[in-house]
């Protein structure tokens, strides 16, 4: 069965370590859509930090799941899927970092808000990278007026962050998983890439098979077992890697270009 879309996370794998996408890479993105195929982004970032980077290489807009799953939109920006947290986990979620721990920066992604109760340094950061921008708001005041998240992002040293994945898996409800050794992102427990990628080909008429995955990191670990032609970059740990079908080149050596000109996906 013929390639007929190509998945991709972003950082570590459709961008460079300092957030470039490579000349070859951008190249990988225009030819697979000039051949009539799907190209997709998936990754934990809000649509408002996907966009940036696909106008910044001249894309036109394409589907994107965000918030590893929690939002689905197609390229004319339809939503397919738009997951909140549950009402009660979000409170107590909230409430029990407060208590326990001061040195964390709390980000509130709803559909396509960004909301923060102050712009830090790890915040305007955020702002620097992804070009998306935040907004201070109260977070009681947004549960009240049923404002729920899709995502719940923590910005806080490597320590305290392993601390905080492991000590938040009592609730049940949510995924808790670091994305990076200072990141750690809360969602619904129902939500990953592979069920953002099932909704979004479904929607096409497409299958599995018909499918090639890129990742680099343990956010990346369903989407690489749910598609068969799974893809490892060279820069992902080794466990990633033996989850994968097969590794390509790092995302500084445009390791997607490579791999789909290898598979005859693409010209060189």
């Amino acid at each position: 069965m013929s390639v007929k879309i190509i998945l991709s996370d972003i950082d570590g794998t459709f961008l460079t370590d300092d957030k470039r996408v490579t000349d070859l890479t951008a190249r990988a993105a225009k030819n697979i859509l000039a051949k009539g195929l799907k190209f997709a982004l998936v990754s934990a970032r809000m649509p408002e930090a996907i966009y940036p980077i696909t106008d910044g290489i001249g894309l036109p807009r394409i589907p994107v799941i965000s918030y590893s799953g929690a939002l689905v939109l197609t390229e004319a920006e339809e939503i397919l899927y738009d997951k909140k947290m549950p009402l009660s986990d979000t409170k107590n979620i909230l409430a029990e970092m407060s208590a326990r721990w001061s040195d964390i920066s709390v980000n509130y992604y709803t559909g396509r808000k960004w909301y923060v109760r102050a712009i830090d340094k790890r915040v305007q950061r955020e702002i620097d990278i992804t070009q998306a921008q935040a907004e201070i708001a109260d977070f009681d005041e947004l549960i009240r007026a049923g404002i729920l998240p899709n995502k719940i992002l923590i910005m806080c040293e490597p320590p305290i962050c392993k601390e905080m994945e492991r000590e938040l898996q009592t609730f049940a409800n949510l995924n808790v998983v670091r994305s990076a050794p200072h990141l750690l992102e809360i969602m619904d427990k129902s939500v990953s890439k592979a069920t953002g990628i099932e909704i979004l080909l479904k929607h096409y008429g497409l299958t599995v098979d018909e499918a090639v995955a890129f990742g680099d990191n343990y956010n990346d670990v369903e989407m690489l077992q749910y598609i068969p032609q799974s893809v490892a970059m060279e820069n992902a740990p080794d466990k990633i890697k033996e989850i994968a079908n097969a590794v390509t080149e790092s995302n500084e050596d445009s390791g997607i270009y490579r791999y789909l000109v290898k598979i005859g996906i693409i010209d060189a």
